[in-house]
Order: C-alpha cells, then structure tokens, then sequence
C-alpha cells in the first residue's frame, strides 16, 4: 500500500519534469534569445551611462546639464529598446527581455508555465553576464561611483517614492504594450512605442527610482555593484505594475482582447506562445520551426 501511494506522489513529479524537458528541448533557442537580447541590453546601459556621467568621460565634461544628461541616456536606451524589440531574436523571441513582462502574460494565459520559469532564468542569467561584460570591456568606467554598473537606486525622496513610482511606469508600458500589441492594425509599432515610454521614463522619472522596470535588468548591476537594501523594490514593483494594468485591461476588454505574448507579431519568425492570431496555433508553429 505505502509502495503504491509513493508510485502515485511521484507520477505529478515525473509529469513536471517531462513538461520542463520537453519545453526546453522545444523552445530552448528563444531562451537563449531572451538572455542574449538583455545582456545585449545591459552592456549597453552600462556603456551609455560610463559615456554621459563618468567625470573622465568627454561627453560627461562637456555636458554639465544633468536633466540633459538623462534626455540622451533616455534616447539611447530608448533607441537600444526598439532595437531589441525589432531584430530577428526579438521578432522570435518576443522580445520580454524582463521577468515581470513575460509574469504578465502568464497572467493573461499567453505563456505556458514552463516558457515562463526558463525566460525568467535566461533574463536574469542573461542580465548578469551582460554587466560582466560590460566590467571588462569598461574596466574602472563602469566601476566609478558615479556608474555604479548602471545600477538602479531610490532616489533623494526615499524608497517608497521609489516604489510606487515604479509601479505607476511599469503600470503606464504594460498599458501601452497591451493596447497596441493587441491589435492588428497596429501591432507593428509595439516597439515604437516601448522604446518612446522607455526614452520618457529614463529622462523624467529615473531621479525617483532609477528607472528599472525590470528585476532582471536590476540584479545585473546589483550583482555586480553589490548593492543589496533597494533590490526589493525593483523585484516586488515591476511585477505589481504589470499585473495591475493586466486586470484593467482584463475587466475593461477581456481575456480574448490579448493576441499574442509577441510585442512584434507581424513578422515571419515562429511563435511558441498560446496565440490568438489565426495564422498561429500548433501546425504553424511546426512550420516555421
């Protein structure tokens, strides 16, 4: 009897793990998509911000306009973002490139479980060994104090300005990504308009929070500063935001207004996600496989 009952706890095991299995034998190149596409994002923000704020830096010298500053580093994350979102990774991918971006859409039944957990490893192992490429490509840049491995810190008005401020700009692009990834007409432009909120958020919110959005993006610098006592803000609030702005749009419109976890959808790449769009479904994806 007891033989028997240990057989039956261990078959729910053995199914996790042959799902597990079976996902990352099918989907593992958009994981590595999903890693590489924010280590990419990473080295670039650690580049952008040795550029427009290490004292040596000629920009940095030239520019003593901080507000300024922030418009350029906007611009360039902003333009880095768009990049992402529309390059052949990000076309596959999907382009979340964040762990509370890919929690949303498993909120919203666009993602199986099991594309979930890995996308959220692949970004947060990605995150990390991008801003350790960017610590020896740098060297003593991104290190300076003023750097700081791009991390993501409160601002002079406190941690809890911090937080909410993050939950209302992760609130504000998950509103946008959803309201136009969803719809066909528009669909296109997604990454036009992440990148444009991006850009807005990094010149006018991040002397509030840092400007994460992202609990991936954060524990990369964090990691590689060391910085520890804000890190929760920027694990609880970004999921917080997303999620939020995932149920107005589940009561205002519903469920079957969400098409695709794919901020770009309209392109020849395949997608592994639980689609809404017609030409998906499971034969397709076997085609474009």
């Amino acid at each position: 009897m007891m033989v028997l009952e240990a057989r039956a706890a261990a078959v729910p095991e053995r199914r996790s793990e042959g799902v597990l299995a079976a996902a990352l034998r099918a989907h593992w190149p958009e994981y590595a998509m999903e890693g590489a596409l924010l280590g990419i994002f990473m080295l670039a923000a650690c580049g952008f911000a040795s550029l427009l704020e290490h004292p040596a830096s000629p920009v940095r010298q030239a520019l003593a306009d901080g507000f300024l500053r922030r418009g350029l580093m906007g611009l360039a994350m902003g333009m880095t973002a768009v990049a992402i979102i529309y390059s052949p990774w990000g076309k596959r991918s999907g382009a979340h490139v964040n762990p509370a971006t890919t929690l949303t859409f498993l909120r919203l039944k666009r993602v199986a479980p099991a594309d979930a957990l890995f996308y959220a490893i692949a970004q947060c192992a990605g995150a990390v060994l991008g801003v350790a490429l960017a610590s020896v490509v740098l060297s003593d840049a991104v290190r300076h104090p003023s750097v700081r491995f791009a991390a993501t810190l409160p601002g002079e008005r406190g941690a809890g300005v911090a937080f909410f401020s993050e939950i209302l700009i992760t609130f504000l692009l998950m509103t946008v990504v959803l309201t136009v990834s969803s719809a066909p007409r528009w669909n296109r432009f997604t990454g036009l308009a992440a990148g444009i909120c991006v850009a807005l958020f990094i010149t006018f919110e991040a002397p509030l929070s840092g400007m994460s959005m992202n609990p991936a993006r954060s524990l990369g610098s964090a990691v590689a500063a060391m910085t520890w006592a804000s890190l929760w803000i920027y694990f609880v609030a970004p999921p917080v935001g997303m999620l939020l702005a995932a149920e107005v749009r589940l009561r205002w419109r519903g469920l079957h207004s969400i098409l695709c976890a794919k901020l770009h959808h309209e392109n020849h790449e395949r997608c592994i996600f639980r689609c809404g769009y017609p030409q998906c479904g499971p034969a397709a994806e076997r085609s474009r496989a």
